[in-house]
């Protein structure tokens, strides 16, 4: 009898295990799995859905934060210019620099405006209305104002404070001057790359567990290598040149601001995100 017991005993304790060890073995085929495209865009869209909610202070202040934090992306370029050896090769290392402030501001989940042309968008495509409509041009028009505004304000701190080396300037001004200096057509074409890469690292962010830092640093990296335009990280070298009295304000508005918007928006929206919609278009519409 002792020894039934005792055979019984572990045999419950081994089914216990074997379904456990099933169980685990579950869990791990979905970590492992890939989220199809219409969760990608569901989780994309509820997060549009917050952001959208989010009270106008708060937005205020997050944009502000992310205007000025960008400008660690002008700087990094900077450092890596003003130090690294004057050889072609220098190029490709220097513009890792311009990752920095994206990282800072992405993974600190601060409001950037280019994000916003993805983010936001998604749930207007689910439910067109005028009245969503209106809650994107607001929550775009806080964020992108509040992104001018810190930009601004950290350019001024980088040309009449001692907050920066002197060392650093010269290749702050260079930069600045460059990115400012494309014809009005030339920086609006920039920009659409530059807006479908800012899109496809929000898309590609929900999968991502621990490869997000890596994402982050090579797309953004990839827009400075390959000289596209970014309106936040631009408005902090144009607000520089404009501080220091180098940019008047038809060429800052009409030169480079209003097309570099406007590329954004069409890669970022017209072009990643109606692809985004066009493929889970059906699927979403049929969940409905």
């Amino acid at each position: 009898m002792g020894k039934f017991l005792k055979m019984m005993t572990e045999n419950r304790k081994n089914g216990i295990k074997s379904a456990l060890d099933r169980q685990s073995e579950e869990q791990d085929v979905e970590d492992a799995a890939k989220l199809s495209p219409r969760l990608i865009y569901e989780v994309i869209r509820r997060d549009g859905e917050e952001e959208l909610a989010r009270p106008t202070r708060s937005l205020i202040w997050s944009g502000i934060a992310a205007g000025i934090m960008i400008s660690f992306s002008v700087l990094g370029e900077a450092i890596f210019r003003t130090y690294l050896p004057d050889v072609p090769s220098s190029y490709l290392i220097e513009n890792l620099g311009y990752s920095l402030g994206f990282l800072l501001v992405i993974l600190g989940r601060m409001q950037l405006f280019t994000e916003n042309t993805i983010t936001t968008v998604l749930p207007f495509m689910l439910t067109p209305s005028r009245n969503m409509f209106g809650r994107i041009c607001r929550l775009w028009g806080i964020v992108l104002t509040a992104n001018v505004v810190g930009a601004f304000a950290i350019a001024t701190v980088f040309a009449h404070t001692s907050a920066i080396p002197p060392v650093l300037m010269p290749a702050l001004m260079s930069l600045s001057e460059h990115a400012i200096g494309m014809p009005p057509g030339e920086s609006f074409m920039r920009a659409i790359p530059a807006g479908i890469l800012i899109a496809a690292i929000v898309w590609m962010l929900p999968q991502l567990k621990n490869g997000a830092f890596y994402v982050i640093l090579v797309f953004t990296w990839l827009i400075a290598a390959g000289d596209f335009t970014h309106i936040v990280a631009g408005s902090v070298e144009m607000g520089l040149l404009a501080v220091t009295g180098n940019l008047g304000f038809n060429d800052a508005a009409f030169g480079f601001f209003l097309p570099v918007l406007f590329g954004n928006i069409v890669g970022g929206t017209v072009i990643f995100t109606l692809m985004a919609w066009g493929q889970v278009r059906d699927e979403m519409v049929d969940q409905n």
